[in-house]
């Protein structure tokens, strides 16, 4: 699995503004929810109480937010930068200007956590976290994220 087999050259966001992290994921939401034709408050919901168990602040600027949902088939993700970061209560206590967020289908899909994996193992390495961040078009953001 590659992340490009969930994440496609359209549902990459760069300069996203959000004044917090529930109205963000409410936005993602949104915009998931008219791709996969499916109810944006059902999606919402799904984040959000995800989030409520602890954050999906990984560190180093970074969010993961997921959610397993009935209504998903296959993996879907949307990658946004923020401008400005903004507080996702990570970790490292440190704002998040790269968000990843991630519907997946409900167990035992075995892909579900293959592609949480994929995500998480690329957002921590250094270099692709310095591409996405200079990246000045979404195209040179997704190569970032789903290139090589």
């Amino acid at each position: 699995m590659k992340i490009s087999d969930f994440l496609a050259p359209a549902d990459v966001l760069i300069d996203v503004r959000a004044s917090q992290k529930q109205l963000l994921l409410q936005e993602l939401s949104r915009k998931a929810a008219a791709s996969l034709d499916l109810p944006a408050n059902d999606v919402a919901s799904g984040l959000l109480k995800r989030e409520d168990l602890g954050s999906t602040g990984m560190g180093n600027g970074v969010a993961i937010p997921h959610a397993r949902l009935p209504m998903v088939k296959r993996p879907y993700g949307i990658l946004a930068r923020l401008k400005p970061p903004l507080d996702f209560e990570a970790i490292d206590a440190q704002p998040v200007d790269l968000v990843f967020m991630l519907l997946l289908p409900p167990p035992p899909e075995a892909d579900q956590l293959v592609a949480l994996a994929l995500v998480a193992r690329k957002l921590k390495a250094p270099d692709v976290l310095i591409q996405l961040r200079r990246a000045k078009s979404t195209s040179e953001f997704y190569d970032a994220i789903a290139g090589g």
